[in-house]
């Protein structure tokens, strides 16, 4: 069973393409909705985290992580975030390595493990393939802010400064998925997904120029 990657900057459309793979009957798991479930569920990520950041990171009534607060102070301190990722990055890790055994298992053909920091996190490293998601650079911030109308300008273009250059994380994908409301999308999810299945039968053959 071969584990893809799916990856592309804030914007790009890597959730869409998921969904479109799930249509197919393909497992997808999304890292980081997994890694916001465990920071609130996980007994002991919970514990580590308090630890680390203090109690005050959950409301003492909910129980509920307070993200946004903890979201600012790793986008503000480039130490917090690396102590942030040191403890939910290998809970992710475990609950990913027990889900891939439940779908080998089940007899899927291959996985699909979205994450936006896949190359970053070095999450790539365990997989077969990467696929990135792209789109120019000024759609996407145009996408999130008619998605997230919370968000000003300046708030994406500091998310996208924190991610992988696109120039960076086109060099290291396997396959390229092209979003950029030029060329339709579904053909190259269709095609992909044909390729993958034949991978799937037989040795991994090397990536085409």
């Amino acid at each position: 069973m071969l584990k893809i990657g799916l990856t592309g900057g804030i914007g790009s459309g890597k959730s869409v393409v998921a969904r479109l793979f799930a249509t197919l009957g393909i497992p997808i798991t999304d890292a980081d909705t997994r890694a916001k479930w465990l920071m609130t569920h996980d007994a002991a990520l919970r514990a580590a985290l308090v630890t680390e950041f203090g109690p005050e990171i959950f409301d003492p009534v909910t129980g509920q992580l307070d993200r946004a607060g903890l979201a600012r102070r790793a986008f503000a301190d480039p130490l917090v975030l690396q102590r942030l990722n040191a403890l939910v990055h290998p809970a992710v890790g475990r609950d990913f390595a027990a889900w891939l055994t439940v779908q080998e298992r089940a007899g899927a053909p291959y996985i699909v493990k979205e994450a936006a920091i896949l190359f970053e996190a070095d999450i790539a490293r365990m997989l077969d393939y990467v696929i990135t998601v792209a789109a120019p650079e000024d759609v996407r911030i145009q996408r999130v802010l008619a998605r997230d109308p919370h968000r000003t300008p300046a708030d994406v273009a500091a998310i996208i400064s924190k991610q992988l250059p696109e120039e960076e994380r086109l060099k290291r994908a396997d396959f390229i998925l092209w979003n950029d409301d030029k060329q339709p999308l579904l053909p190259q999810v269709l095609a992909l997904d044909e390729e993958i299945r034949r991978r799937c039968d037989g040795p991994k053959p090397p990536i085409a120029a």
